[in-house]
């Protein structure tokens, strides 16, 4: 039997489908948002593949392929190819462009989740969601779960496509295709998604505080900016490190987003979804 703090996830589910089915529609947003994912994941990588891998053993790839001598030893260890372009093509895919696993589903899911309370009290729905049975813990969760879904599906998709234009572009210099690495299968599987989940409960705390989308927009670019510029180094440093720094780098990010995500169940009332008291 039920008891008072159970959760009913058939209630959940109900409040998630429900804004996804809203996101499926809005068309102003998805489009813009899957153009921002393809220029991150496919086009800009793809210019600056195709560029250094069809240059050529010329001056300009040289003096590229001799700046990986920066790199930590755990790093230059993994590069491969025999040609200065190939070695330069290679760390650009595996270790440079490791920012659009983390920057792009970030962007999308924050940008949900920020009008995803308070956008309910603009478009007047907010007082049928408080008058609901269900209780704001399993509104708390569907909502977060419709913001994160578009960034988990961003990542499946965008490191899907990304990997098929490495292995394209670079594989043939490489000795054959070789993308995803492990380290980039950790970062993806178990690094990404806490920041994800990390960055929607806070930003899910701050529309349920304010009183416009604008202001829940503009809070939310304060929080994750500094968030993205932490999941970026941390992204980063699990490439170049070991596995072991990598699982560590995410069990890390996984306790403090449970721990946010927790309270953040509590940060949401009824009084909050009404409007009632807010400044």
């Amino acid at each position: 039997m039920s008891t008072p703090q159970s959760l009913d996830w058939h209630r959940v589910s109900v409040i998630a489908r429900t804004d996804l089915r809203q996101l499926r529609q809005a068309k102003d947003f998805w489009v813009p948002m899957t153009i921002l994912g393809s220029i991150f994941f496919l086009i800009i990588p793809g210019i600056l593949l195709l560029i250094i891998t069809n240059m050529g053993d010329v001056a300009a790839v040289e003096r590229m392929a001799a700046t990986l001598e920066i790199l930590p030893e755990s790093a230059q260890a993994q590069i491969r190819g025999e040609t200065p372009s190939a070695r330069a093509g290679y760390a650009l895919a595996v270790f440079l462009l490791a920012p659009v696993a983390i920057v792009v589903p970030l962007t999308i899911s924050t940008a949900v989740a920020a009008s995803t309370i308070v956008g309910e009290r603009e478009r007047g729905t907010g007082e049928f969601l408080a008058h609901s049975p269900a209780a704001t813990r399993e509104i708390y969760l569907g909502k977060l779960i419709a913001s994160a879904i578009p960034g988990y599906l961003t990542t499946i998709v965008g490191f899907g496509g990304y990997s098929i234009l490495v292995n394209l572009t670079v594989g043939p210099e490489v000795g054959g295709w070789f993308f995803p690495t492990t380290q980039w299968w950790l970062l993806v599987v178990w690094v990404v998604p806490p920041f994800i989940a990390l960055a929607l409960s806070l930003v899910l705390r701050l529309s349920a505080r304010v009183t416009s989308t604008a202001a829940a927009q503009q809070a939310s670019g304060l929080v994750t900016l500094p968030l993205i510029m932490i999941a970026y180094s941390q992204s980063t440093g699990a490439l170049f490190g070991s596995a072991s720094l990598t699982l560590a780098i995410g069990a890390i990010a996984w306790v403090i987003a449970g721990a946010s995500l927790i309270r953040g169940m509590g940060s949401l009332s009824r009084s909050r979804l009404l409007g009632v008291g807010m400044e």
